[in-house]
């Protein structure tokens, strides 16, 4: 256990738990510990995949914590704000359970997983126009995520949404009772554990790094193995192994090598 957050290995999965009462805002010290959170997970070969969630029902996470007369502009430690956004080289799931109020920095936060399960009562917001500031990942993640003129609205307006905008515009993969919340974000991060982590990793580089690439230069690095992922993955016992269980007609045995 950190200060604020506590961490919790469950097999190959890791789960973070932001546990900063009362609204589980994020100071420089709290960005820092989930950044180093962060980075000994995508560095740990035993771990697969990670769950980021909150302490309580009420709040996920508001975001940046103005009450802390902290620069905004300051070291947030590896991985950037909340240890996620800014991570380089992260090729393994996240998935993130909101299980409340999540705005700011913080749907920032949920934005930087790569699957979004949410309680049925969450709700969002990008608020920081009203302080005069701008909500600056979000700014460059939410029009590539939903459509361009909801983004812009919620980027201008700062108002409120609940989960079944999110859902509609498939901001959130799923929105479930909260009682299940972490009962589903476990079950899922437990199917993707089983599955094949090389896989996973040359997913996660290719869709990364193709995102502001022409789709024939990807295509191309793909097929000339260029995706540093991709090359192990191809050169891996673990190819040999799917390839073998799918003739022989059973469960392959991922080995992440």
């Amino acid at each position: 256990m950190t200060r604020n957050i506590r961490v919790e290995r469950r097999g190959a999965v890791l789960e973070v738990t932001l546990d900063r009462p009362k609204a589980n805002a994020i100071d420089m010290a709290t960005s820092r510990e989930m950044g180093e959170t962060f980075l000994a997970f995508r560095d740990d070969p035993e771990l697969r995949v990670a769950i980021v969630t909150a302490a309580g029902e009420k709040f996920f996470c508001p975001g940046w914590d103005l009450k802390a007369g902290e620069a905004a502009d300051a070291d947030y430690g590896p991985g950037g704000f909340a240890g996620l956004q800014e991570l380089p080289r992260l090729n393994k799931p996240v998935i993130a359970a909101v299980n409340g109020i999540c705005c700011g920095g913080g749907l920032e936060l949920a934005m930087s997983a790569d699957i979004i399960l949410a309680a049925d009562h969450a709700t969002f917001a990008l608020p920081e126009i009203r302080s005069g500031t701008v909500a600056d990942a979000a700014s460059v993640k939410l029009p590539k995520r939903i459509p361009y003129h909801i983004a812009m609205e919620l980027l201008l307006t700062g108002r409120w949404f609940d989960t079944s905008e999110a859902l509609g515009w498939g901001l959130i993969n799923r929105a479930v009772p909260s009682a299940d919340l972490m009962t589903q974000a476990r079950a899922m991060a437990d199917q993707l554990a089983s599955g094949p982590p090389l896989v996973f990793a040359a997913l996660k580089e290719i869709v990364r790094e193709a995102e502001d690439m022409k789709f024939q230069d990807a295509m191309n690095r793909i097929t000339r193995s260029q995706f540093e992922t991709v090359e192990r993955l191809y050169t891996s016992e673990d190819q040999k192994e799917g390839a073998l269980a799918f003739a022989e007609n059973r469960d392959p045995v991922w080995k992440g090598r």
